[in-house]
């Protein structure tokens, strides 16, 4: 949400929460966790949370999803408290956001709407605001009714940034050509960087990726590690755009590390699709660096939301490193150092002070060595090209130079031992 759309109002849009509680007997998440994402979402947005009502819904009706008392509760409570928006936390159907709007009179929005605000706020790149409207778009489209619909509601507010500011009219038609065009121009994206990838893989080096809950520290993570200079601070979806760097590790290995988008628990399917582009660098990699904010109370619960994602990737079973992040903010470690023993890559840092990232990477280094292997070859005296090769992607042990040959002794990536060989 923009500064000037909140102008002659208050400092911040106040927001009603409705937790709607479906009674789901193994439910992962409990009401509280569901209650403070909610929460976080509405701070990230600049809302200021005014009042929040838990429905219990043992069974969802089709036009409200919550029982007609209990929107006109709702009404009440909205009135007497000045409420500009209503949120709900789970998805609505188009016909249920137009007849609880009818009873209760505020702008009402769910929890997709929420997330995909966020994101229109956060992108920055090119690519970043294409895959914002994308999935905007995908999310408005079964939402419009007859053939044309004013966007120009879409104009301020929570829940409304994006393609709608342009007060255009909009119809299905149109809409769907916009899609049409956004995915042929985030095809093109996604073969820029499979050319990307392939230019560095011929050149055989490795490539990792940060993957991660939102607002767990990815991003200080790739400032520490790299002074990338990435734009951080408290907030969830604060990184929209995959920003790659080289990493140089203690080994002189040179590796590529890739920040991307954070995941969150149950995220609409669609809006992985729509950053597919940016997400290929998590399926692509090498190694993933699943950073945890060891610091969470519900931890556990936020690493399996993102192992589910990675499942529907495809990507669940690369090597991965388990990063506990945030152990400075942690008075009892003992039990986390236990935790850490469960896994086969795993080291507990502090993205912020820098604790314990010479472990990590000397971990890195570790696994990456046993992707490389030590050559000891005879090369034309003419190809200097493969000795600069053994510089700049290996570690170069010896270089003796005879009459007509080169020896060369280094230990390089597995992927370009065989140029050494032909």
């Amino acid at each position: 949400m923009k500064n000037h759309m909140i102008e002659n109002k208050k400092d911040a849009e106040r927001v009603l929460l409705v937790i709607v509680d479906f009674k789901k007997p193994h439910a992962q998440w409990s009401l509280q966790e569901d209650i403070g994402e909610m929460k976080e979402l509405i701070i990230t947005c600049d809302g200021e949370l005014a009042e929040q009502v838990v429905c219990h819904v043992a069974k969802p009706t089709a036009g409200l999803l919550i029982s007609e008392d209990k929107a006109k509760e709702i009404a009440v409570l909205s009135a007497a408290n000045d409420i500009d928006t209503v949120v709900f936390n789970c998805d609505l159907k188009g016909s249920q956001q137009r007849n609880l709007e009818d009873i209760i009179k505020k702008k009402t929005i769910d929890r997709t709407q929420l997330i995909l605000d966020i994101f229109a706020k956060h992108a920055t790149s090119g690519e970043g605001k294409m895959q914002v409207e994308l999935a905007q778009l995908e999310y408005l489209l079964p939402r419009l009714v007859g053939q044309g619909i004013e966007l120009s509601r879409l104009g301020g507010g929570i829940g409304t940034s994006g393609p709608g500011e342009t007060k255009l009219e909009v119809d299905r038609r149109r809409i769907n050509q916009r899609i049409v065009r956004l995915n042929r121009d985030l095809k093109e994206v996604a073969s820029q960087r499979a050319l990307k990838r392939k230019h560095r893989r011929d050149k055989g080096v490795p490539s990792l990726s940060l993957v991660g809950y939102t607002n767990v520290g990815k991003s200080t993570l790739l400032n520490t590690l790299t002074q990338a200079g990435q734009i951080t601070h408290d907030g969830l979806f604060t990184t929209l755009d995959s920003l790659s760097r080289q990493l140089v590790l203690p080994n002189h290995q040179k590796v590529i590390i890739s920040d991307t988008v954070g995941f969150m628990h149950n995220l609409p399917h669609h809006l992985i699709e729509s950053f597919h582009a940016t997400l290929e660098e998590v399926q692509e990699a090498d190694i993933l660096l699943h950073v945890v904010d060891a610091s969470h109370p519900y931890f556990r619960h936020l690493q399996q939301s993102v192992e589910q994602v990675l499942r529907e990737l495809g990507a669940l079973d690369k090597i991965t490193v388990l990063v506990l992040n945030k152990i400075d903010q942690l008075e009892d470690r003992e039990w986390l150092y236990g935790f850490q023993r469960n896994y086969a890559h795993a080291v507990c840092i502090s993205a912020k002070t820098g604790e314990n990232i010479p472990q990590l990477l000397e971990k890195l280094s570790e696994i990456l060595a046993s992707l490389v292997v030590e050559i000891d070859v005879e090369v034309p005296i003419a190809r200097m090209d493969l000795v600069n090769l053994a510089h700049e992607e290996g570690q170069v042990l010896s270089v003796k130079y005879y009459a007509n040959t080169i020896n060369i002794r280094a230990t390089v990536p597995k992927r370009i031992a065989g140029r050494f060989y032909k």
